[in-house]
Formats: C-alpha cells, structure tokens, sequence
C-alpha cells in the first residue's frame, strides 16, 4: 500500500496541494484525474521525492518515507514516469537501458525493454533524440519494465501522440498492471485511463472532490464541472 496522507504542499510559498490524502493498494490501477492546474504533476512529485510536502505524512507498505528523497524510493520500488518523455537524447538507446539496470545486468535490462517494445530493438544503436516521439516515450516508460518496481508513477505518457501510438502505450499499461505492479496514473484520455482503473480520484484546485470506483463517477458531470471539454475516447 501506498499512502499518502494529508498532504499540503507548493512551491515557493505558494501552496498547490492542500490536505490531500490518497492510497494506491497493492496490484491496483488508479487514476488521478482533474484539469490542468489542479495539482496532479505536484502531487506525483511528491510521491517519487522530487518534492518535500511541507505538512502530512507519505507510506509505502507501512513504512514513513516522507520528505525522502527519489533514490531512497526507488529503492522502495517506486517509479516516476514523468511528463515529457524522460530520456537522455544525446546516448543511444541502449544506453538508456543500461543505465536504468539497478537489479540485474545491462543484458537483462536490454532484454526486458524490447520484450515489452519491440520496436525499440531496431533501435538500440541509434541516439534516443532521433527516434519518433511515440518511440521515445516507449523508451520512457521502458524503464518500469527494466527496474521491476513495486509502484509506478506514470504522467501523462500518452500526451501528443498519434491514436496508434496511444493504443500501443495503454496496451503496455494493462501489460504493466497484470504483472502486479500498482499504478498512479495521471492521463489526458480520461475514459482510457477509467477503463483500465480500479479505482479513481478527481482533484480539483489541490483538494481531492472524489474518490471511489470509476462507476461512480458521472462522465457527464465530470466534464462539465471539472474539465470543461469532452472526454477523450
């Protein structure tokens, strides 16, 4: 289980998330939803250490891990899939595996990756700044299949990408969830990411609105009072 607990938090003084507690059990899917603005990045940087919440308090399997920072969670098993297609442009794919291979051998990591992407086997020698960006986000998220964690924290991984593309990245996510990783998922395709999710929570100007199962969320609802555009198919 991991918990976070009560969570205030911001930057410079100003606060983004106030009060907000959320619980991503073991095996599960849950989708953090809301507008742009809400909170949802700032709330997956606190839960990977990328930020120190400046009151609650975060667990993960009954252990206090607040304020540590991201080195000490990954070795917890949590992995952050941030926005913006996270790679090292300059190295070579294979590099960028190698370099993710904490528990195993740098053959392992490759081996994992192109398991999960096979595209991205006829790529290895080629620099990851030069691969397409659906290519490049598979590299991305390639790092949660390398590493074997417990928790993934995955940030708008389908932004910008062509359906196909998304099809394939959602078809990877369902792959991650049945090999018993928990995911906190943050998606611009709102009933993509409630078809795949256990659970759901809609945040809204850094306070949690609802939580609960995604069949009891009104799609309707949703839209108009939080998003203000369709949802996304």
């Amino acid at each position: 289980m991991f918990e976070l607990d009560s969570i205030t938090a911001g930057y410079s003084g100003s606060v983004v998330l106030r009060d907000v507690s959320l619980w991503v059990p073991p095996r599960s899917v849950v989708a953090l939803l809301g507008a742009n603005g809400a909170g949802k990045t700032t709330l997956l940087r606190v839960a990977s250490g990328l930020l120190k919440p400046s009151a609650g308090r975060m667990r993960l399997d009954g252990v206090d891990v607040t304020g540590k920072p991201p080195h000490v969670l990954a070795r917890h098993g949590v992995c952050h899939v941030p926005e913006g297609r996270g790679v090292f442009p300059h190295l070579t794919v294979r590099d960028n595996l190698t370099i993710q291979a904490t528990g195993g051998s740098a053959a392992e990591a490759v081996e994992r990756a192109v398991s999960a992407f096979p595209i991205l086997g006829e790529k290895l020698n080629q620099q990851a700044g030069a691969l397409s960006g659906g290519q490049q986000q598979m590299l991305a998220l390639a790092h949660a299949y390398v590493i074997d964690p417990s928790h993934v924290l995955l940030d708008e991984v389908s932004m910008g990408l062509a359906p196909v593309v998304v099809d394939e990245i959602f078809e990877s996510l369902a792959k991650l969830a049945a090999s018993g990783c928990a995911l906190l998922l943050v998606e611009q395709y709102i009933s993509r990411a409630l078809e795949l999710a256990d659970y759901a929570y809609l945040i809204t100007r850094g306070g949690i609105e609802f939580a609960g199962e995604p069949g009891e969320l009104d799609g309707d609802q949703l839209t108009a009072k939080y998003l203000g555009t369709p949802l996304r198919s």
